[in-house]
């Protein structure tokens, strides 16, 4: 692993590591697993995966002390609705505990009002299929 500090490769990975008042464990491990799982079967780099975990540690790091579990799951969220839609709504459905197929619908159709026009991934709903009632 990399240091998100300091870019050494030289770095030992840990499952847990006390923050400066020995309060809370965090659990970087479990993040990075999480989020791996979200881009499974999906292709996605390696690299892009340990730059992502750094991105949000970083961020969860320099924000204050505690954090609570929904700032991660958004922070996971809102980095992730810019890589890859598919990884998006895998990690969406378990963070807001999709119960139904209607909250995915929901989900997949507020990604598609927001969709990156140049991005490479397809369009869930191209517009050609919605104006013709195809979806």
């Amino acid at each position: 692993m990399r240091c998100p500090k300091c870019g050494s490769r030289d770095d030992k990975v840990i499952d847990s590591r006390q923050s400066r008042d020995s309060s809370s464990i965090r659990r970087r491990r479990k993040l990075a697993g999480s989020i791996a799982k979200a881009f499974e079967k999906r292709s996605t780099s390696l690299l892009t995966l340990e730059q992502l975990v750094d991105e949000i540690v970083h961020d969860l790091e320099t924000g204050g002390r505690e954090v609570q579990s929904t700032a991660i799951g958004a922070k996971v969220l809102e980095k992730l609705r810019g890589i890859d839609e598919v990884a998006y709504l895998r990690y969406a459905s378990i963070h807001r505990r999709f119960e139904d197929v209607d909250q995915f619908v929901d989900a997949i159709h507020a990604l598609g009002k927001t969709a990156k026009p140049d991005s490479k991934q397809r369009e869930l709903f191209p517009p050609d299929q919605v104006n013709h009632g195809r979806v």
